[in-house]
């Protein structure tokens, strides 16, 4: 069904033109004269615009000009008078879509309206799907940090079991989770797993973008909204119709923001910046966030209305440091991804480095992990990642134990957490030789073998080649 505009000064032409396209299933506004139509042009859409040449006000030639500079896809049928066929190709010249010449019969108008609902149809189906692989090939370029959700702790099994519960629904989901934990292929996940998965998957970075251009970003814009803006912009949840919109970082858009994206999450419904067309959009709306929105709400820096209209299902992604068992299997599946880009087919990674990752807290998450292995990978002499090459990883762990015992006041347990931490970084370069640990650390072996019962971390040494325990 098309909504239609008859712009016809004879009252009796325009009120059987209104009843034939209302018989034929379509919607119709009309305007006894050319400066009421383009006022109705400025406040609504229309797929079709029909106006008469010939008017007292201002002629249709006029009314052309003029629709076309306020909306220039809205098609417009001229009605001409017979014989003035120099008139109607003037017409198409000024951006008419097709004539039609007085007098006219119900057939050859119902005819005429037809076809052109269906180019225009056509021609509007051609600039959705131009939209739509514009942002495709914008998500293309963008390079994420792992390709796929690896990992088979506890943690994570709640987290699949989350995905299956909520994927199937439309109701609105929050993933929370630090920086670097892969918020976002959990919401790729539950796209790709609910009856939207055929529709677009429409990304939307809220905290890397300034609140005129999230605006725009989200709710589209009108040609000459605001300087720069050359042509009119379909938004993100334009774009995600019937499919799934992700509002990466929700937490960190501005209290104004907030106010009008809550309409859309309540309403479905939204407009374009400059514009007053309203549009409905039919989305299901996935949300994530490092931050505390239950804190933020209380400290009133999030709305509370819009805070429990997306937190409807949460999800909660644990950092990598609560789930060290999923490091071996995160560390192979970037083995074969930088590998295969740093010309390294066989990459492989040594049992002690591996014991070096797991010691370590990752700040950064799988983020993280994933950079270190490809430093590791480039700088390696070998098809084996060792822990010499590892340096920068030591580097972060003595900054990270300055930092964990930095609050203690008590000076004895403070010194023996340091001293504990500093053997198993020796031993770790040691490669668990504990006469090398103890030349790094500048004890005697003596010493350093007390330490170690006293540590609890003999069976982290190794034996020599002779079979004597070093």
């Amino acid at each position: 069904m098309a909504h239609l505009l008859i712009i016809e000064d004879n009252n009796s032409m325009r009120e059987a033109m209104e009843a034939m396209v209302k018989r034929m299933n379509h919607t119709c506004a009309t305007a006894s004269c050319g400066t009421d139509g383009i006022e109705l042009v400025r406040r609504q859409k229309f797929d079709l615009i029909i106006t008469d040449y010939k008017m007292d006000d201002i002629d249709g030639m006029q009314v052309l000009q003029q629709i076309k500079q306020q909306s220039p896809e809205t098609d417009v049928l001229m009605i001409t008078a017979y014989g003035t066929v120099e008139l109607a190709v003037e017409a198409m010249k000024a951006g008419a879509i097709d004539f039609i010449t007085k007098p006219f019969s119900h057939d050859e108008f119902k005819l005429k309206i037809e076809t052109l609902l269906v180019r225009i149809a056509e021609r509007q189906e051609l600039a959705r799907m131009h939209d739509e692989n514009r942002y495709l090939r914008e998500a293309l370029e963008v390079q994420f940090n792992f390709g796929e959700i690896v990992g088979d702790s506890a943690p994570m099994q709640q987290v699949y079991k989350t995905i299956s519960k909520v994927a199937p629904t439309s109701s609105s989901v929050m993933i929370y989770g630090e920086s670097g934990t892969g918020k976002e292929l959990i919401a790729r996940a539950i796209h790709k797993t609910s009856p939207r998965s055929q529709y677009p998957f429409v990304r939307v970075h809220c905290g890397a973008l300034a609140e005129g251009v999230l605006e725009s970003e989200l709710f589209g814009h009108e040609k000459g909204a605001f300087t720069g803006a050359v042509s009119r912009k379909k938004g993100r949840f334009e774009l995600a119709h019937l499919g799934t919109i992700f509002l990466d970082e929700i937490g960190d858009i501005s209290p104004g923001m907030q106010l009008k994206l809550l309409r859309v999450v309540q309403e479905r419904e939204l407009e374009r910046v400059g514009g007053e067309e309203t549009i409905q959009v039919d989305v299901r709306i996935l949300a994530a966030t490092h931050r505390n929105l239950q804190q933020a709400v209380k400290d009133g820096t999030f709305r509370e209305d819009l805070y429990y209209r997306l937190h409807i299902l949460p999800i909660y992604l644990p950092p990598l440091r609560e789930r060290h068992e999923d490091i071996p299997v995160l560390v192979q599946h970037f083995l074969k991804k930088v590998g295969a880009e740093v010309n390294k087919p066989d990459l492989q990674i040594s049992d002690a480095a591996i014991h070096t990752l797991k010691q370590y807290r990752w700040p950064g998450n799988i983020r993280e992990l994933e950079n270190v292995i490809e430093r590791a990978a480039v700088l390696c002499e070998t098809n084996v990642i060792q822990m010499t090459d590892l340096p920068f990883l030591h580097e972060s762990r003595a900054h990270e134990v300055n930092q964990t015992y930095s609050d203690s006041l008590d000076l004895t347990e403070t010194l023996e957490k340091i001293e504990k931490q500093l053997i198993e970084t020796a031993l770790e370069r040691a490669k668990g030789v504990k006469s090398e640990a103890a030349r790094l650390l500048n004890v005697k072996t003596s010493a350093l073998y007390y330490k170690l019962e006293k540590y609890g971390l003999i069976e982290k040494s190794v034996q020599d080649n002779s079979g004597i325990d070093l």
